[in-house]
């Protein structure tokens, strides 16, 4: 057979061998790796390509020294989730850098870290100096995780003692022009509201490159002509559409209530809310 020939041959079977060989390991492998992971994935991988390139003539040595090497590195993960001291061993252990907002010299030289390298590190965490932060841990995958100190930290609703609504994810419910109907029934929308709110945009199903439902249940439109502007969901119609649902819910309830007590109550609060819209539609229509 021509050397091309068996060059080809061989670099098919390596490349089925290594698929199955990396979903066996799992997606642990393709992501952050840690010191044992990265010996272990450079050894396959020059083991393939000798075998590939016929440097070792024999293919069924090169299928079985990649098979022993992933062996290793599964026993390895497998014996890594029972036991930590085995986990520290193969994979490292922690490292605090920044500690009560002091620098720890002596791990950084352990780790065989400058100073400039934690600086870039930080960056990438958005923190430009060094005077913020309280801890910062040196992780077994070279991460490093960043706590600021408490006057330095975003604020958050909790701090306020304010009550938010849960986020849900949001639904992509048009793709290249073409809806999802899966995830519309997902969000709780149909086909009749989704024209309305892609009228309201003044867009067309066939021009949305990509429409989704976010937690509040408003439709965010990316449209395939980039030049073109969508208009931002105006806040008045909005609350006046509310208004409106919220009275005509009112009635439902007020309908399919048994108790006269509560249908009275709901038909009160409805004719109150009706002139409330009245009253404020001057102002919030457009």
């Amino acid at each position: 057979m021509p050397e091309y020939g068996s060059i080809f041959i061989r670099a098919i079977i390596f490349f089925i061998v290594l698929i199955v060989l990396t979903r066996i390991l799992g997606k642990k492998q393709i992501s952050e790796i840690s010191f044992f992971e990265y010996v272990s994935g450079i050894t396959i991988g020059s083991i393939a390509g000798e075998v590939i390139m016929g440097l070792d003539s024999n293919i069924g040595h090169g299928v079985l020294a990649i098979t022993i090497f992933a062996l290793i590195t599964l026993l390895v993960d497998i014996i890594s989730l029972k036991s930590k001291k085995f986990r520290d061993l193969v994979e490292g252990k922690r490292t605090i850098i920044i500690k009560d907002g002091k620098i720890m010299e002596d791990n950084l030289k352990k780790e065989k870290y400058s100073i400039s390298e934690i600086d870039s590190l930080l960056r990438q965490k958005n923190v430009f100096n060094m005077a913020d932060v309280e801890f910062a841990i040196l992780e077994p995958k070279g991460d490093l995780s960043v706590l600021l100190k408490k006057e330095n930290r975003p604020l958050t609703p909790k701090d306020m003692n304010m009550k938010v609504a849960n986020d849900k994810a949001p639904q992509t419910i048009i793709m290249d022009g073409t809806i999802i109907n899966d995830a519309m029934a997902s969000a709780g929308k149909d086909r009749k509201w989704l024209h309305t709110e892609l009228d309201k945009l003044g867009v067309t199903i066939e021009n949305v490159f990509l429409g989704q439902v976010d937690s509040y249940g408003g439709l965010t439109v990316d449209v395939y002509d980039d030049k073109m502007n969508i208009p931002a969901p105006q806040v008045r119609p909005l609350l006046l559409a509310m208004m409106k649902k919220c009275q005509a819910d009112l009635e439902l309830f007020a309908l399919e209530t048994k108790s006269e007590k509560a249908k009275t109550m709901y038909n009160k609060n409805a004719k109150k809310l009706d002139e409330a819209i009245k009253t404020l539609k001057p102002y919030l229509n457009g």
